[in-house]
């Protein structure tokens, strides 16, 4: 690639075309300069001055000199000089340095420009392993995850770095089956034997847990443990929000206190917020205390999880106080995650209007969880003013938000009001929003499986229904009256019992009926809210049958057992 930025950079002492050596004098420069970009302190000079008073001093540059220039630009700001420095690389002939080139592709996907970075990429005849992985990274950075798939199958070699940057870059796009899939495509033997090493292991894990697949994770666990992988604080904490975020608190509390003293903020913040997504409020605050008495200092991350325990707890005036001392005791600024907690702490509580004199005192502008969850609040509590307040600013931050329609519109079915059912029906129409539909995942036999509500895509669709009928036909008999009121449609009585049956998570139920042994735990992970209805036929299926039921909705985690339910009815 051809740099035709002018530079301004040297002012004196023409540059030499030919593969500088190190020396001395360029060792030291080059010790500065990598001392500059690491340094957080915004008085000392910038990386670039530096090289200017090396060339000033007559030094030249060596082929460690520009990749540690080149890491101080890493973000959109920084592009023109990176392309000042590019052309420096070009004056002194460093342009086929491998090392170089690699560090420039990364310098030009970290400031945004994609296509810069592939040109200089495609300009190198036969490129080496590392500019694979980097072109690969940094089409997986841009969320183009489908053209980084496919530099990553056009690789003549991989490393752990490639398989372990395409399986992040999977998590991080919302593909956690493909990284799964992926992962287990790496065990076989045509991976070329390459083992996967803890950063592999910790995308893994996450996977798992967005997915809330426990026997994936458990083996992956059983894995770590059979190569003798060391569990570190990274490797620690991916296991605990894995098993947390899996269902499986109690296993998430064992590896937390395996870890040892050693635990950093994270490993506590992931522990507290694995305990406040399953309710557990009064284990999850003393864990706080227990983590400020050794002296750990928490996060805001650590704050997110302490204020969720209190949202799921109902523990308004708890909320508020950790909120003041996370200011006040802390030196932590709230930020907008932290707000909408207390919004949704208030809101939840019934206290809409106070939820709404703190989104109005808000220091920066609501965002759509903050309207989202007074939104919640008010439906609900059946506050119609305020639902329509809270809908009117969603929509105009996302005007797709179907959540916002489908609660207000709740809101209106509960209270009977069809006619505003059937308006913001229609308005959903005429601006195409679509309904995002009800899907829930369970893992059978380490197989996940997905269920939508009205489903018969399934191949064993007719065995499901001939169970889910025999099932809810049972809790009828036991007094089960389907609670109509959560059924949006305009329908008679027995046609919104029908539309109730049949929604994913008790699809999934049936599923798991057929196919799993009596007595067996049964986790399912739901993408939206659980209604009223199913969560009352959840409850009287774990008495009915005597099945432990975990479910983990949009909110929380609901344990179901002998008729009773975690979240104490409270989400």
């Amino acid at each position: 690639m051809r740099a035709c930025t002018k530079t301004k950079l040297i002012s004196s002492t023409h540059p030499t075309l030919h593969l500088s050596h190190p020396t001395p004098e360029s060792f030291v420069w080059n010790t500065l300069i990598r001392a500059h970009v690491q340094s957080t302190v915004l008085s000392h000079p910038s990386p670039l001055s530096v090289f200017l008073r090396m060339r000033l001093h007559g030094v030249e540059p060596d082929d460690r000199t520009f990749p540690f220039l080149l890491q101080s630009c890493h973000s959109l700001p920084h592009i023109r000089p990176g392309k000042q420095i590019h052309a420096q690389v070009f004056l002194f002939g460093f342009t086929d340095d491998p090392f170089v080139r690699t560090s420039l592709i990364r310098m030009y996907s970290s400031c945004g420009s994609l296509t810069l970075a592939r040109q200089v990429f495609d300009e190198i005849t036969q490129p080496d392993l590392p500019s694979w992985n980097s072109i690969m990274n940094a089409y997986s950075k841009a969320g183009l995850i489908g053209d980084a798939r496919e530099v990553f199958d056009k690789m003549p070699a991989r490393n752990v770095i490639s398989w372990s940057c395409m399986i992040k870059g999977y998590v991080v796009c919302g593909a956690y089956k493909d990284a799964l899939a992926l992962f287990r495509e790496m065990q076989k033997v045509d991976a070329g034997g390459v083992r996967p090493n803890e950063f592999t292991m910790s995308s893994v894990l996450l996977a798992c847990g967005r997915l809330g697949a426990l026997e994936h994770g458990k083996w992956v666990h059983a894995y770590i443990d059979k190569s003798g992988m060391q569990i570190d604080v990274v490797l620690g904490t991916a296991m605990v929000d894995m098993y947390a975020k899996c269902g499986s608190i109690e296993k998430a509390k064992v590896v937390f206190d395996n870890m040892g003293p050693y635990k950093d903020v994270m490993a506590w913040s992931s522990m507290i917020s694995g305990l406040a997504m399953h309710g557990h409020a009064t284990e999850c605050l003393e864990l706080f205390s227990e983590m400020i008495k050794l002296g750990v200092r928490p996060n805001a991350v650590t704050f997110v999880g302490v204020l969720c325990a209190c949202v799921h707890g109902g523990l308004v005036s708890e909320g508020k106080e950790y909120f003041r001392r996370m200011d006040e005791e802390f030196g932590i600024k709230p930020l907008i995650q932290h707000f909408g907690c207390i919004v949704d702490l208030y809101g939840k509580a019934g206290l809409v209007r106070e939820a709404l004199k703190v989104v109005q005192s808000m220091p920066m502008e609501p965002d759509v969880l903050v309207w989202g969850a007074l939104l919640s609040g008010s439906r609900m509590h059946r506050d119609i003013e305020m639902s329509e307040i809270a809908l009117k600013n969603l929509i105009q931050l996302d005007p797709t938000n179907s959540g916002a329609y489908v609660l207000l519109s709740n809101v209106y079915a509960k209270m009977g009001k069809w006619s505003e059912v059937r308006r913001v029906r229609d308005l959903m129409e005429v601006k195409e929003v679509k309904k995002v539909p009800g899907c829930s995942l369970v893992e059978v036999g380490g197989v996940l499986h997905e269920f939508f509500a009205c489903d018969d895509s399934h191949p064993e669709t007719r065995e499901i229904y001939m169970m889910l009928d025999e099932i809810m036909n049972r809790l009828r008999m036991k007094g089960f009256v389907g609670n109509t009121s959560e059924a949006l449609l305009e329908l008679d009585e027995e046609g919104k019992e029908l539309a109730l049956a049949y929604h994913s998570e008790k699809l999934a139920i049936a599923f798991c009926f057929l196919k799993t042994s009596l007595g067996t735990p049964i986790r399912i992970v739901k993408n939206l809210r659980i209604c009223r209805d199913c969560h009352d036929a959840m409850k009287m299926i774990s008495e009915e049958f005597g099945r432990e039921i975990v479910i983990r909705d949009c909110n929380r985690f609901h344990h179901f057992r002998e008729g009773l339910c975690s979240c104490k009815d409270y989400w």
